[in-house]
């Protein structure tokens, strides 16, 4: 993405003025979008539970509509995070607490780490917490076999897709590390247990295997869409990656993070984080703003996006070509390596 906003010098600080109007969050919308995403939720909960009884399939085709709103509310959870949602602090917390509990997400240990990953998009030298695994292909190459076959099994679409989520839920998001602060590990028992209290009473309203065969799909398909969301914000065709020495805030924000622009309905559901530029650019934005910051300024307008069809295209980018600046595929290095050997 090369932009009218990295072209400005870098001692030209409009963008801020620009964004600065957007950053405040307005409590009639921040309650209404709760409202109109976490009551559809628990609504089609009700809706899953009685349709055990006809037929499962219609469960399932209600449980990816409820993964949606889950996705939606997720957003909220990372807002929150944010400090964007609402202008009380405490409000922030509490209700991001009890949405990471819906989301099977521990509050304090992933915004944490989210916060981090803010903080080193794009920067090649500061991967590792936050991100896709993402290896340079003269680091690749220089790889012993053993690394190079996780490499690439890690990347392959169908495994980060079906592994990925369940290492999500059931591990990465259960169990604590030495590294995590005390608030983090207490964050992550007290998810952990509000999750064990909530199953036990819906196990004992509607049954074990009722609310087996209801929670799983739908806490399973929305980290699938959570997942490709994250994965393609920083992973896609065009995007920039530099070393500390070059690397830059804003640079970093607009021509690593990129500008989804998916279909409305899609947008609605994904709270707008299509516009991961602009989040990049100012994490205080609430995702009701993100829109109308995109399009009541000139200054974004040329910035390039992304459709929904190259994003399966981006799936196939696996490493970062430090030579020529761009992800490649596997199948670009055949000729230096017999790939996978």
């Amino acid at each position: 993405m090369n932009s009218k906003i990295n072209n400005q010098p870098e001692n030209d600080r409009s963008w801020q003025k620009v964004i600065m109007k957007y950053n405040q969050p307005e409590l009639r919308k921040s309650i209404w979008q709760i409202c109109n995403s976490l009551i559809p939720y628990l609504l089609l909960w009700f809706l899953m539970i009685q349709s055990l009884r006809i037929s499962y399939f219609i469960t399932l085709l209600l449980a990816i509509l409820a993964s949606g709103f889950l996705v939606r509310l997720f957003i909220i959870f990372h807002d929150c995070g944010h400090g964007a949602f609402f202008k009380s602090a405490k409000a922030n917390k509490i209700v991001g607490i009890i949405l990471g509990i819906l989301a099977f997400t521990p509050y304090y240990k992933w915004h944490n780490q989210h916060q981090i990953h803010h903080a080193t998009t794009g920067n090649l030298d500061k991967r590792g917490i936050g991100d896709v695994w993402t290896m340079t292909v003269e680091e690749y190459l220089n790889s012993p076999k053993l690394k190079r076959i996780v490499y690439k099994a890690f990347r392959n679409p169908f495994v980060m897709f079906s592994v990925g989520p369940l290492y999500m839920i059931f591990v990465q998001n259960r169990f604590s590390k030495k590294y995590m602060t005390k608030k983090e590990k207490w964050n992550m028992y007290f998810t952990n247990l509000a999750l064990v209290v909530i199953a036990t009473a819906m196990s004992l309203l509607i049954g074990l295997k009722a609310y087996l065969i209801i929670q799983l799909p739908v806490i399973v398909f929305s980290h699938i869409l959570g997942l490709w969301l994250f994965y393609i914000q920083h992973q896609f065709e065009g995007v920039s990656w530099h070393r500390s020495s070059n690397w830059d805030y804003k640079t970093a924000a607009i021509d690593g993070s990129s500008f989804l622009k998916l279909p409305a309905v899609l947008q609605w559901f994904t709270g707008n984080i299509g516009f991961h530029h602009l989040h990049h650019l100012s994490p205080r934005i609430p995702n009701y703003n993100l829109a109308r910051c995109q399009y009541e300024n000139d200054l974004f307008k040329e910035v390039k996006p992304i459709t929904l069809f190259s994003t399966f295209k981006a799936l196939k980018l696996s490493l970062w070509d430090e030579t020529n600046r761009q992800l490649v595929r596997f199948g670009k290095i055949r000729n230096s390596v017999e790939i996978g050997r």
